[in-house]
């Protein structure tokens, strides 16, 4: 495994640290922070002028300030006082599309807009940073946005009839920066975006520290995208999303996240925590996370997912607690759109330890992740490739997860002898539970080349009648020291399975299938 190196942020005092840079009080500026008088000309004159003048800090204190779109500018820092919230009109007409010309040619899949509350675009050494709130108050502005869609005002044409809701175009982010470099966002709450809650693409130097982030007001609402950055710090975030946690995409074929530090975060979501894709064109390199806590969690802990031709290497995930949570694991490498598939490999998992429940774990929430359209027993973690294209060098290590059991045949079944069953899908949506009901309870192998389990440990909490672990079309096996539970047999099953390296306490777990 190549050794994972994370470029330091290079924050000048005179960029960040304020002590050399002249303060801007709204209130001298005709800013009324009363939650009804709309702000949004005055404070956009604010931040053109501090921009203008080379640089500065607009200080918000206590107060709400409502506002439309601002467009963030270079050298402009925005600070929250303590009960100082920045309020996000429900008005659609206060919302600007912001155009940004010179952004790269991206992947045929667009669910992007460049509408949100703070929009930022070629901007350098800004942050957004104190001890208040911003607030998008996404529901009400998305019904908004639904109501002006069935009126005929304003005719969303990617409706989503099915869902019924507006398609992600229709709806703004909380932010959206572009092409930015040298950006700092700590210290805040922010909250109820009416889509994505913080998108990031194509920005150098991105630093979000310390941050709570509450997105759970309508569909779609990750907690944050980061998407095709380079050199990006991600520390001591707490995150409530109704979509993915905290999410890597790659939208463009000649550019990757690269160098990417994820830890001492806390997620709850009604889909993955962390997760690579499902935006995959460029690809994802030299990724470390470390030292996250995932509870009541729908989906996965760990997704990594390339399905639109992009390349994923490099990629470190340790010290993982996942409570309540449906899948610990799930490696997919898929062929949806590009040219042709891209790759996955040098993928090392160590240090983890999950639960995952009988039942949904988001029975509780208001907004619950979509149910399938099958019966399954409990699923165990896919790792997967398609034909010709295996997934390569997968390490999983100190690894401890807790299944469910209760599997019946009643419920769904796939025969030992039938492995070919489960489909290949190779151009669909990428999710743990894309194969449908799996042969087995722990981990689904298919099309990989060199993987290895070493101090692992399973558990079931009731009992189930298929086996631990199904390797089907794998080349390159090693497990040591893997503890499964003691009264069970026959629990790794090989399926055009060749090199295998197994310690000699697995010898009675072997089962070939020809």
């Amino acid at each position: 495994m190549k050794k994972i190196v994370i470029i330091q942020l290079f924050l000048l005092v005179s960029v960040w640290g304020f002590a050399e840079i002249k303060q801007y009080n709204v209130t001298n500026w005709g800013i009324i922070g009363d939650s009804k008088t709309l702000n949004t000309e005055a404070l956009q004159a604010i931040i053109d002028k501090v921009s203008f003048e080379k640089g500065g800090q607009v200080v918000f204190p206590k107060g709400i300030y409502l506002t439309g779109s601002l467009r963030l500018k270079s050298n402009v820092h925005l600070y929250f006082e303590k009960e100082a919230v920045l309020l996000g009109s429900t008005n659609l007409y206060d919302y600007e599309e912001v155009q940004m010309p010179g952004r790269p040619t991206q992947g045929d899949r667009d669910d992007n807009s460049q509408m949100a509350l703070l929009v930022a675009y070629k901007a350098k050494n800004f942050s957004i940073s104190g001890k208040g709130r911003i607030d998008g108050q996404g529901r009400a502005l998305a019904l908004n946005i639904d109501s002006l869609h069935h009126i005929g005002e304003q005719i969303d044409p990617k409706y989503n009839v099915k869902r019924m809701r507006p398609h992600e175009t229709a709806r703004p982010k909380l932010f959206r920066f572009s092409m930015c470099e040298n950006i700092m966002i700590t210290g805040l709450e922010l909250q109820n975006s009416a889509c994505w809650g913080l998108s990031f693409e194509l920005c150098h130097n991105l630093k979000i520290d310390h941050i709570k982030v509450l997105n759970r007001a309508y569909w779609n609402n990750d907690g944050m995208d980061i998407t095709d950055c380079q050199n990006v710090s991600v520390t001591n975030c707490n995150v409530n999303s109704a979509d993915d946690g905290i999410c890597l995409k790659s939208y463009y074929p000649d550019f990757a996240n690269d160098s990417i530090y994820i830890a001492n975060c806390t997620i709850r979501t009604s889909a993955s925590a962390v997760k690579f894709g499902t935006a995959s064109y460029g690809g994802f390199k030299n990724v470390k996370i470390e030292n996250v806590k995932v509870y009541d969690t729908f989906r996965s802990a760990i997704a990594i997912e390339s399905v639109d031709g992009g390349d994923i290497e490099n990629i470190e995930v340790s010290n993982v607690i996942a409570e309540n949570t449906g899948n610990p694991i799930f490696i997919r490498l898929g062929h949806r759109a590009g040219e042709k598939p891209g790759t996955i490999k040098n993928i090392y998992i160590h240090d983890m330890k999950c639960q995952v429940p009988f039942g949904r774990p988001d029975t509780d929430y208001d907004m619950r992740g979509p149910a399938v359209s099958f019966f399954h027993n409990p699923l165990p973690s896919p790792i997967a490739g398609i034909p010709g294209h295996n997934i390569e060098n997968v390490r999983i290590e100190n690894v401890e997860i807790s299944y469910p059991g209760r599997a019946s045949k009643g419920m769904a079944y796939v025969p030992l002898s039938r492995l070919e069953q489960v489909p290949e899908k190779i151009r669909d949506y990428p999710e743990f539970s894309m194969f449908y009901e799996l042969p087995s309870w722990a981990f689904y192998v298919r099309h990989v080349k060199n993987i290895s389990f070493k101090n692992v440990t399973l558990k079931l909490d009731d009992s189930d009648f298929r086996p631990a672990f199904v390797f089907d079309e794998v080349e390159g096996i090693e497990m040591n020291e893997v503890n499964l539970p003691a009264e069970m047999k026959g629990q790794l099953v090989f399926k055009n399975a060749e090199d295998r390296k197994l310690d000699s306490q697995l010898d009675k777990q072997e089962l070939e299938i020809n």
